[in-house]
Order: structure tokens, then C-alpha cells, then sequence
């Protein structure tokens, strides 16, 4: 079974470095389903151009016994990329795929904010939605594919989902839109942004961008609801046709009922506990005020009255049900913050730079009892992370890396390797930094910033950028101008709604929404939305972007008081770089049968020596003066002889016709007695092996060769 849905959009005619050429074309996005997979619950395959995504959902068979203390959709989300799809073989020892790269998980990430809000919190079955890339055409985005595919599946399948759902990617060129663009659009623009929709209204939002301004922003959602809409009316006819019929909700306790019969009792505790200003005594009141809720057998099933474990998951459902409700209906009716702040008032900020002396650059970032501790270390074009995607492999100079231990929120929480949120907060961080960092050619460093995050409630991925910025500028590093992020909330009941500046963890629990927005004073380089909600009007989100754009100016001025400007120098213990440029022909005479010259230099000067297939050359050394002497050496390797030149040589070789002068390393030329300063019979007579005499190049012999002469000198 297939189903095509077209729509018409710009695409690229011809990209050059000094044209882009646009025509409008009819792409076509081809679902098919009910042909493979067929033991999954629902298999969908979606394909355009050369690009196949196959997205499979799976559904547990048995309701989960856990009760979260916080309503949450069992989903799990795999999105994978197999090497075959795009004609490669993986690399590494193994030659298979392994765990996911950054990039999988990154696009997993997404998917699962799109599709999270639009399943019922009550829904409380094992979930997983499963994504292979079969195949892979450069001109066409595997990523809008599945979110697509995955929504579909999800509507077709039994799970009582929320069926209008859509997804585009947009990226501007010519100040035209080019929707769903091709990997080389991407490249050329200004701007990518991913946008998901709930029918008209805004669901997700993932942004990478060169300073654009709120205003566009909200120009391109206003531009891709048109599509959203397109998609949703294709989609429902689908569902109409092919959708299997959807699943009753079985729940085993009633919430509100239980919430009703102790929300006399625990209301004025909670209340008490909000005035509590740190983050882990409030929470550990809580769980002191869980073991007070009273469990009425009518109102839940047996099975959980038997088992004490779930009975105290209950009793703390029950107590954040009631902190939630509590939370939200005084911020809307005070208009004041658990924490006393106004809507759009920021917590208390700390900056601090230089912190750890051996460090490339240092800095801690405080926004009330968020505490990132970032550092800078520059490296040389070897430490470059290599890249293995189905694009193909390439190295990247600039790594952020984001760590949030468990000590962070007071937890008991061994550290067992990197999680899907860490990976995916620091590559929200770099993305909101790419645009900023100087080209390779102004600052021929590889760049690693790591955030370690030492105390945490709420807005971390942010605190991490500003952290960022003063570690980049305290290592030295010019960058183009500074960035800071805030993280945005709302809280909606009805028509009434509040949007909050500079969420703490307490709102983001409670919320309806987490808009991460970063940028410089001029415009927006990176967005996050992520909404517990069925979506946000296209208004709503200029209103909050505007805020957003008020706060991450403050803030700013704030960080600027400490430090707003590169350091003069670099780090004492910083590599000390240079680059040189050869000729391509002469970077066999630099390496030297069987790397002779280059092992030779690189012992002799203690510096590390990057050679680049186009004659780029990175030497790198713990002191200038190393630095110094192995450019010197590279440069009088790979020099050519110049006729006329007189040079300082050494005699490498006498006999009795001539002697044989090295001008340059390894270029050796020929000194006849006939162009001897004195006429002698045999060279022997008045020359040594290892003496250094001066010559004139007089020419170049059929060889390429210097021929000498002493006479005119």
C-alpha cells in the first residue's frame, strides 16, 4: 500500500562560490506500509528521491507496574543510520555498527520531542518507535523523513495518539525559503530550523542560526504552517483508511479522586515547603509529606494495595499532583514565582573567569543554584575529532562536551557513561556557539570546551553557553562576539496564561514548556522547544522570543562586567601554533625517503608536524622558539634554488674535477674546478668534505640541478 503527498517549494539550480540559482519544483514524499516489518505493530516506510527511512513501532503487551512520581510517557526512541545506505562500509576494527553516534541520538532526541506530548500521560504501556536509514540520497533529508514516518506509524497503530502532527525543515537562501533542503542548501545558508506542528499551533522547534532576528523566526513558522496544514489534511485521510482501532486506557488508581480526599490535608505542608529556598531540603519535605497521604482501597486495584513500593510511588504522585497545581495557580493568580521572582525577572548572576590556573581558559557561571564550571583547551589539527556520518567522514576543530554529574542535584546516581540529555545539552551548546568561533585560518586551534555542571536547578544547557563565552574569551580566543542563553517557560490554563524568564527547576516540572533561546545583543544562533502541551500559537512563541531577547541582553551586560574582551595572549600552556603553506610537489621532499626529513626536523625541534594534502603545514610546539626553528628548517627544505643567488654551502663531496655543494638541504650542485675563485688541478688541493664555502647558482642544469661557481663573488 502507498500513499504520495507532494508539495511545491524552491530548490537549488546551480551552487557556486559566487552564484546560487533557485527554481520552484514538486517534491514528493512516498509512504508506504503493511510490506515490511509486518511482526511490528505498525511499519511505515517513507521515501523521497534516494532517501528511505524505515519507522517501526512496537507496544508492550502489559500495562508497566511503575507509577512515576511525575506523569511520564513510557517512549523510547531509536533512530539508527546503517553505513549501507549510503554505500560505505563503517569504519573501525569491527566494521559493524555499534552503539549510536552523537548524531543518531541528537535525531532521536528530536523525534521524541515532536511525538511525546501528543500521547496521553495515563498511557502506560512500553512504547518504542524504532528507525532504520536504508538509504541515503545527499538531495534529500532522512531527518524530516522520520518524524514523519514515526508519526504516522504512531497514528496508524492502536496507542491513543493525537493525530495532527507534521514536521518540516527550512533553510534560506537568496532571501527565498527552500523547505526539506538538500544537505548542499544547508551548507550555503544562514539558517536551519526544524519546526513540528499540532495542526496550526507550534510543537517543536530545533534552530541553528547566524544571527537572525525574532521576527524571521516567526516569518518562517507563519511559512511552514502552510505545509503543516497541507501534511495534516493528507495525513487524516490515511488515518481514515488505514488506522487500526485505538486502545482504552486501563488505569489502575483513581488520581483525582485520591488528590481530592488528602489535598486538605498536605495543601498547607506544600505550601510551607515552597517557602523553603534550597532545591534538595524541599525535595526531601516532600517525600516526608508523601508518607502522610492517605490511600483509599476504593480508589485504587488490588495489585497496588499488595505492593508497598507501589503504594509509595503513589503517595508521591499524589504529592507532586497537588505541588503542581499549587505551583501553577499561584503563579497565574499572584502573578509572583515560587521563588518570589516577576514573570520576566532573572535569578541572581556570578560570573567568574581564570578559576583553574592550568587550564587554557577557565570560568564559572552562577545563575542562582545553577552552577556551570566550563573550561577551554586548544589543541592542534591532530587532536580534530573524526566524523564518520553517511555523508562521509570528515574531522571537526570545534567540540563541546556537556557533564552533569549526579552530585549536581544532591543524587546517589553512579557515573556510567554519557546520557541522551548530555549529549543532546551539548550539542544544543555548540550549536549556539558554531557561528561564533573564528575560522581555522584566523585561529588554527581545534577547540574542546567541556561544561561540568556542579549544581543544578534548572536552565543548565544555558548556563553552559555563558560559561562558554567567558571561558573562550579568558583563553584567549577571538571570537566574534559573545553569547549568552536563557531558558524560557510558560504555564497555561484556558485562555490565562504566564510566561516565565529564566526557569528554576520547580517551573519546569510544573510548566507547560522549556524554550531554550541563545544568542549575541543582534540576533538568535540557536533554539530548543520542548512542550508538555498540545502546541503553542505562532503569536505566543514572538511574544516569548521577545522576552527571551530582554533576558539574553541582561544577561550579557552582566557577563560583560567580568570580562569583554579576548585575553591579549594566549595560555602559557597553550600549544604555540604556526601554519605555512608549500608547494604540493615539494611535500615529498619535506617527508624524505621513508619520512627521513620530517622525523629528522621534528626530533631536532621537539614540535609535532601536521602535513595536509594541499601543502598545508601546522607545526606545533610547547615553546615559540621550537616553532620557530622547525618553520626555518621546513622552509629551507622545501625552498627552491634561485639562479644568481649566492649561498653559504657545504661540502658534501670532493674528486679531482669539482666539488659537490649542498646550497639548500638536499640540493646538491656541482662546483667544476674551471669556476674555482683560483685555478687549481685538482679540487682536492684546496677543499675539505664538511667545509662550508660561499657559491653562486650560475644556472640549473637538465635536471633541475645548481650549477656553481665561486668566480665574481
Amino acid at each position: 500500500m502507498k500513499e504520495i503527498f507532494e508539495y511545491k517549494t524552491k530548490a537549488s539550480k546551480e551552487i557556486s562560490a559566487d552564484k546560487i540559482e533557485l527554481v520552484e519544483v514538486t517534491k514528493v514524499i512516498e509512504f508506504e506500509f503493511g510490506e515490511l516489518a509486518r511482526q511490528a505493530d505498525t511499519s511505515v516506510k517513507v521515501t523521497s528521491g534516494g532517501t528511505s527511512v524505515l519507522c517501526c513501532v512496537v507496544v508492550g503487551k502489559e500495562e508497566n507496574k511503575e507509577i512515576p512520581s511525575e506523569p511520564l510517557v513510557p517512549l523510547t526512541v531509536d533512530y539508527r543510520e546503517r553505513t549501507y545506505a549510503a554505500g560505505r562500509i563503517p569504519g573501525g576494527f569491527f566494521k559493524r555498527e555499534g552503539k549510536p553516534r552523537e548524531h543518531e541520538i541528537h535525531v532521536s532526541r528530536l523525534i521524541d520531542r515532536t511525538l511525546r506530548p501528543l500521547i496521553p500521560k495515563n498511557f502506560n504501556r512500553d512504547i518504542q518507535i524504532s528507525i532504520l536509514v536504508l538509504s541515503f540520497d545527499p538531495n534529500y533529508d532522512h531527518t524530516i523523513l522520520a518524524v514523519l514516518g514515526s508519526s504516522l506509524a504512531l497514528s496508524l497503530s492502536n496507542i491513543p495518539f493525537e493525530d495532527h502532527c507534521s514536521c518540516f525543515r527550512l533553510c534560506r537562501l537568496n532571501n527565498e525559503y527552500i523547505v526539506n533542503p538538500s544537505f548542499a542548501e544547508l551548507g550555503v545558508s544562514d539558517i536551519d530550523i526544524i519546526a513540528s506542528f499540532y495542526k496550526d499551533k507550534v510543537l517543536m522547534i530545533e534552530t541553528e542560526a547566524e544571527e537572525i532576528e525574532e521576527q524571521e523566526v516567526i516569518n518562517i513558522l507563519e511559512y511552514l504552517k502552510q505545509y503543516a496544514v497541507l501534511f495534516d489534511e493528507f495525513k487524516q485521510k490515511l488515518v481514515l483508511k488505514y488506522g487500526k482501532q485505538k486502545t482504552k486506557i486501563n488505569e489502575e488508581f483513581e488520581l483525582d479522586k485520591i488528590v481530592q480526599e488528602n489535598f486538605a490535608n498536605i495543601e498547607p505542608k506544600i505550601k510551607e515547603i515552597l517557602k523553603i529556598k534550597d532545591k534538595v531540603e524541599r525535595e526531601k519535605q516532600y517525600k516526608q509529606v508523601a508518607e502522610s497521604v492517605n490511600i483509599k482501597p476504593e480508589f485504587c486495584s488490588q495489585s497496588i494495595l499488595d505492593d508497598k513500593s507501589l503504594i509509595k510511588q503513589l503517595k508521591e504522585r499524589v504529592v507532586f499532583t497537588v505541588l503542581r497545581k499549587l505551583v501553577r495557580k499561584e503563579i497565574l493568580d499572584t502573578k509572583v514565582r515560587p521563588d518570589g521572582r516577576q514573570y520576566d525577572e532573572l535569578r541572581e548572576i556570578k560570573c567568574e573567569v581564570g578559576v583553574l590556573p592550568r587550564t587554557h581558559g577557565s570560568a564559572i557561571f552562577q545563575r542562582g543554584q545553577t552552577q556551570a564550571l566550563v573550561t577551554v583547551t586548544l589543541g592542534t589539527s591532530s587532536d580534530m575529532q573524526i566524523m564518520d556520518e553517511l555523508s562521509g567522514e570528515y574531522k571537526e576543530r570545534f567540540i563541546f562536551h556537556y557533564n552533569f554529574p549526579g552530585f549536581a542535584t544532591g543524587e546517589v546516581r553512579p557515573d556510567r557513561g554519557v546520557s541522551r540529555r548530555e549529549l543532546g545539552h551539548g550539542m544544543l551548546a555548540k550549536r549556539a556557539l558554531e557561528t561564533v568561533i573564528p575560522s581555522k585560518e584566523e585561529f588554527p586551534y581545534t577547540l574542546r570546551i567541556v561544561s561540568d555542571i556542579l549544581e543544578s536547578n534548572g536552565s543548565s544547557s544555558m548556563a553552559s553557553v555563558c560559561g562558554a563565552t567567558l571561558a573562550l574569551l579568558d583563553a584567549g580566543v577571538k571570537i566574534k562576539k559573545p553569547v549568552a542563553g536563557v531558558a524560557m517557560g510558560l504555564v497555561m490554563e484556558d485562555s490565562q496564561y504566564a510566561i516565565l524568564t529564566d526557569i528554576a527547576g520547580i517551573e519546569d516540572h510544573c510548566g507547560d514548556m522549556d524554550f531554550k533561546v541563545a544568542g549575541t545583543q543582534e540576533g538568535i544562533t540557536a533554539i530548543q522547544l520542548d512542550l508538555k502541551i498540545l502546541g503553542i500559537p505562532i503569536m505566543l512563541v514572538s511574544e516569548i522570543l521577545n522576552k527571551a531577547q530582554e533576558a539574553r541582553r541582561k544577561i550579557l551586560s552582566i557577563m560583560m562586567q567580568t570580562i569583554s574582551s579576548p585575553r591579549d595572549q594566549l595560555s602559557v600552556y597553550a600549544p604555540k601554533i604556526k601554519i605555512l603553506q608549500i608547494p604540493q610537489d615539494k611535500i615529498g621532499d619535506l617527508i624524505g625517503p621513508k619520512g627521513k626529513n620530517i622525523k629528522q626536523i621534528i626530533e631536532e625541534t621537539q614540535t609535532k608536524i601536521d602535513i595536509e594534502e594541499d601543502g598545508t603545514i601546522m607545526v606545533s610546539g610547547e615553546n615559540q622558539q621550537s616553532v620557530d626553528l622547525a618553520v626555518e628548517k621546513i622552509e629551507l627544505l622545501t625552498k627552491d634554488v634561485e639562479v644568481g643567488t649566492i649561498y653559504l654551502g657545504k661540502v658534501k663531496k670532493v674528486v679531482n674535477y669539482g666539488a659537490f655543494v649542498e646550497v639548500l638541504p638536499n640540493k646538491v650542485g656541482l662546483l667544476h674546478v674551471s669556476q674555482m675563485k683560483q685555478r687549481v688541478r685538482s679540487a682536492e688541493e684546496v677543499l675539505n668534505e664538511g667545509q662550508e664555502i660561499e657559491v653562486k647558482v650560475i644556472s640549473l642544469d637538465e635536471e633541475g640541478r645548481p650549477v656553481l661557481s665561486q668566480k665574481g663573488i
